[in-house]
């Protein structure tokens, strides 16, 4: 009987999540009902999931709308119909057009015009799919009205969008905020009727007793329609099913494709093992129907490695050997004896997962390539993501809406405040931002960080479209969903190490030409590299790929990594919840004492010998839970998947974590040993690695380990013009100082845009001036490529056009060092010849004109005043922080010397590089410090809360800290027991 209910997915209008919308209407006693969200269909999938348990038999359309104005809801009869509409509104998305009065005919879709609207229209004729939508407001004026005579035509059209009031309260918010007007300045025309809220059947059929056709017609309709799309076991997947001409063909290629990697792979040494398990995989992807996904997977990096673009590919389809003879990954499954029931397994309807990174530079080309050869029929779209409103942007959204000043958002926003001194306005938009968190209310709608599907059918049979600024079809519905319908998507994702090794390499040929030519893919060479391992070992990985933050460089001093095995470990124990665990002290403790293995249980040590007995991978907690707790491997795949986050809460991971608790009791294990494991099981949740992924970030770590240790200033180089890393470029230029580089300012006559360098001097790139406009850099380097280097300033500004606000930026960072002349005079010389020219843009000349060279005084330039240019221009100076100390730093213990000073108190003097903050277990806050000191060695530092509140870490700058000095595993850290930030001198 409901023909219009709207979810929380009408966004910014509608407040009812959609299986909230069941519940209330199995509550009201209705067996179908129809959800026709506002110009979206994000809802609608999971909508048919969850209706039959709830004996609501999903009926799914469109409220099609120019703003708030409702033109017309349209049903589907059909899935086919249920397309039409995707394909309609995912038109007038993608043009930006408005929805017309008049409906298209389509041929398996119902229209409904509302009654209101039909009045404002001349339409008298109705086709046999268009129907007139009665309200129980309208039944006093049908009788009346021109529409009369269709009584055929009308159906029961009352509104759902509320379930109580507070609701309805929280509509108006939300569409103030759409509108980004205050609250009180909304119409009733800005708005829905509070009536839209749903009533109990009987209540609805009484309000229409004298119109019993209306019922009749209503009822009629709903049966017409009927939507069906397969989830759970039973369903198949919906990715592209043939990708050449037969599945035959398809097999045959994958099987060829396998057998030609052999030789590139393993060479002579083939054995049985390797020849078993590829059978093995290509019988099983076979059965499971995942031969395509493999196919298109191959081509996509074999497009890649046509344009000698660098990729990694990761997930847990590294664990496969069929990806590894494909070059799709390039990890060894057999050298890691990587677990193959995580990669794949009969019970496991979803294929592996391919997370393909691609340098920033080149993704942008993968995506276009992949929607040009899979996207011409609508079969390929990126996927979207859900933003909700959290505490933050709820406030300020609210706040705006409300009339707050702006100082009292931003104490809301920031919880700087004391709830009872606050005023009933600021209460009020507290309460409804919690309400709007606590709904997990969507805002609006993003795009997956590398998500594409490429479907068998046409995308707009399971979604309408958006076309957002990538210029890309972007589904409404997000990964979960896509995979609940059996959609699986291709992760095609950017990272900025990728680009920095190939762009090492380009440094290394111009820097050093005679240098050997370098095979970076040949990572067996690397792995046993002692002087690679050594680096690894002392932890010295500034700039190289997941090991350089702080968490990861302690964790390597602790575990003494001096192996790849060692590294693929250490990549999945720094993920989030494991040190909350305690599993990553145990795995430290078992690691460097071989009888603290013992205290892992017998079961679990034999399950996973190699790491001590301790849950490191996500193929354990499918080994744990299906030997140990004897549950199905179809049962681990459901506890493995809601512990990455994505399906737990959900009604089959809650039966599945009852039955692992019950099988361990029938088992006999004791009830704390089992809540143990499972803890483990829980610290993976949100964030977990495959081994093979692990092994995947492993291998790009080797190879920029490679280029650190034998081409470290080339390295760095690299580094600076790919974003840098974990830290500022600040701490990148200290770092190549400290392998040898000279560091010199950006120069008009050596400096390109990019930073470059000359032997062991590094020029840095004039775009490093934050204020240097584009165009004055393209103008400076063309002039520089035609006619050669600047002699003088006059020959610059005879060549360059520039005003004199961009050429004090160059002369402020002394790029004019080369004339010899101080940069005051240059910045006289600069004006007056720039204010007496009436001619803005240079002209070639025959002859070099004269310039009367006047007399000026004789000017100081201080080293202060060139280091205070350099922050303001760059952001940070050329020079040792410590040198802009006001005092003296008096003596004090340097980091090399603190292994002498282990329990004692020790004073040390370090420039702060970044700080962690993170809560203990009563919620306060404590800190985690990276200075370095004089020598530029890293001080590490701990702040405990009661150090936290008393003595705060206020930004960069020169601290003294005063601590004791503490040991654990062989890693040194200051206790800090008092912290003073040190005066810095001042520009006079």
């Amino acid at each position: 009987m409901l023909l219009n209910c709207h979810s929380f997915f009408s966004l910014r209008y509608g407040t009812i999540p959609e299986e909230t919308l069941l519940d209330l209407a199995q509550q009201n006693g209705y067996r179908c009902i129809a959800l026709t969200d506002i110009n979206n269909t994000s809802a609608c999938l999971n909508f048919v999931r969850m209706a039959p348990r709830y004996g609501i038999r999903p009926i799914l359309g469109i409220d099609f709308r120019n703003g708030i104005r409702q033109k017309f809801i349209a049903l589907a009869r059909n899935n086919q119909g249920f397309q039409e509409l995707n394909r309609y509104l995912s038109e007038h998305s993608h043009l930006k057009k408005e929805i017309p009065d008049q409906a298209p005919a389509f041929l398996d879709a119902v229209v409904i015009y509302p009654f209101e609207t039909l009045l404002d229209t001349e339409k008298n004729q109705f086709l046999e799919h268009e129907y007139i939508g009665i309200s129980s407001q309208d039944l006093l004026k049908i009788r009346y009205s021109r529409l009369y005579r269709h009584q055929d035509r009308f159906v029961i059209l009352q509104p759902v969008s509320f379930r109580h009031k507070k609701d309805f309260n929280t509509h108006r918010l939300l569409r103030a905020v759409d509108e980004n007007t205050m609250l009180q300045k909304l119409t009733v025309f800005d708005t829905a009727s509070e009536s839209e809220q749903m009533q109990p059947i009987e209540v609805l059929k009484a309000r229409f007793k004298d119109y019993p056709n209306l019922i009749y017609n209503t009822e009629k309709l709903l049966e017409s329609c009927e939507i069906q799309f397969s989830f759970g076991e039973g369903r198949q997947h919906q990715n592209l099913k043939v990708y050449g001409k037969t599945a035959q063909e398809d097999y045959e290629m994958l099987r060829s494709l396998s057998y030609k990697g052999l030789s590139y792979r393993y060479g002579t040494a083939v054995d049985d093992r390797i020849l078993d398990r590829i059978a093995m995989e290509l019988e099983l992807i076979r059965q499971q129907d995942f031969v395509p996904f493999f196919l298109v997977n191959h081509d996509i990096v074999s497009y890649a490695r046509h344009k000698d673009y660098y990729y990694v590919g990761r997930g847990s389809g590294a664990n496969s050997i069929v990806a590894y003879l494909l070059n799709i990954t390039n990890v060894d499954p057999i050298e890691l004896d990587l677990y193959f029931e995580r990669f794949m397994n009969l019970y496991r309807k979803n294929p592996p997962d391919f997370d393909i990174d691609f340098s920033w530079k080149d993704r942008d080309d993968i995506t276009r390539y992949i929607f040009e050869k899979y996207g011409k029929n609508n079969q390929a779209a990126l996927l979207a993501t859900y933003n909700t409103f959290q505490h933050s942007a709820a406030v300020r959204e609210l706040g705006k809406v409300f009339g707050l000043p702006t100082h009292e958002i931003d104490a809301l926003s920031d919880k700087k405040f004391e709830y009872n001194k606050l005023d009933d306005l600021s209460k009020l938009v507290l309460r409804y931002a919690q309400y709007l968190q606590e709904n997990n209310q969507p805002n609006h709608l993003s795009i997956h960080a590398g998500g594409i599907l490429i479907t068998q059918k046409p995308i707009h049979y399971f979604s309408a479209t958006d076309l957002p600024p990538k210029g890309y079809p972007t589904t409404q519905f997000d990964m979960v969903i896509a995979e609940d319908v059996g959609l699986y998507k291709y992760d095609i994702l950017s990272q900025r190490g990728l680009a920095k090794i190939k762009e090492t390499l380009d440094v290394i040929h111009y820097n050093r030409p005679e240098a050997p030519a370098i095979d970076i893919h040949d990572v067996r060479k690397f792995k046993t590299d002692p002087k690679i391992n050594a680096l690894i070992r002392r932890a010295s990985c500034i700039g190289c790929f997941y090991v350089e933050s702080p968490a990861m460089r302690m964790l390597l001093k602790k575990l003494e990594v001096d192996t790849y095995l060692g590294l693929v470990a250490a990549s999945s124990i720094i993920r989030p919840g494991v040190a909350k665990s305690g599993m990553m002290r145990a795995y430290i403790l078992r690691h460097r004492f071989p009888e603290r293995r013992l205290d892992a249980p017998p079961e679990l040590l034999r399950l996973m010998e190699d790491t001590y007995g301790v849950m490191v991978y996500q193929e354990d907690v499918i080994k744990v839970a299906h030997y140990y707790a004897g549950l199905t491997l179809a049962e681990a795949d459901v506890i493995r998947r809601g512990m990455s986050g994505k399906f737990r809460g959900r009604a089959e991971f809650e039966m599945v974590q009852t039955k692992f608790f019950e099988n361990c009791q029938h088992k006999g294990y004791d009830p704390v040993q089992t809540q143990q494991v499972w803890d483990q099981i829980a610290s993976f949740a949100g964030y977990a690695f495959a081994k093979g992924h692990s092994a995947s970030y492993a291998v790009e770590s080797y190879q920029s380990l490679f280029l650190k240790t034998y081409y470290p200033l080339e390295y760095m180089v690299a580094t600076l013009n790919n974003g840098g890393g974990f830290y500022s470029q600040e701490l990148y230029i200290h770092e190549a100082r400290m392998c040898g580089a000279q560091i010199e300012a950006p120069c008009i006559n050596h400096s390109d845009a990019d930073t470059c360098i000359s032997g062991t001097t590094i020029y840095l790139g004039l775009q490093m001036l934050h204020q240097l406009e584009l165009r004055t850099m393209q103008q400076i380097l063309h002039a520089r490529q035609q006619e050669g280097p600047f002699v003088s300033l006059n020959d610059f500004l005879d060549r360059v056009p520039i005003s004199i606000e961009q050429l004090t930026i160059l002369i402020r960072i002394d790029a004019f060092r080369f004339t010899g002349i101080d940069k005051k005079t240059l910045l006289w010389k600069a004006t007056f010849r720039l204010n007496k020219s009436t001619n803005k843009t240079p002209q070639k000349q025959l002859f070099q004109n004269q310039v009367k060279d006047y007399k000026l005084p004789q000017f100081q330039e201080t080293f202060i005043d060139n280091a205070f240019d350099q922050i303001e221009l760059l952001g940070f100076p050329l020079c040792s922080p410590f040198a802009l100390s006001r005092e003296p730093i008096p003596p004090g213990v340097m980091s090399s010397e603190i292994h002498q000073f282990v329990n004692l108190p020790v004073t040390q003097y370090g420039y702060l590089v970044t700080v962690k903050n993170t809560r203990t277990n009563r919620g306060e806050t404590m800190q985690f410090g990276t200075f370095v000191d004089q020598n530029g060695d890293f001080i590490d530092t701990v702040h405990f809360p009661p150090i936290v509140k008393k003595f705060k870490l206020t930004g960069r700058g020169l601290y003294k800290i005063q601590g004791k000095v503490t040991e654990e595993f062989g890693f040194l850290s200051i206790e800090v027991a008092a912290l003073e930030r040190l005066d810095m001198v001042s520009r006079g």
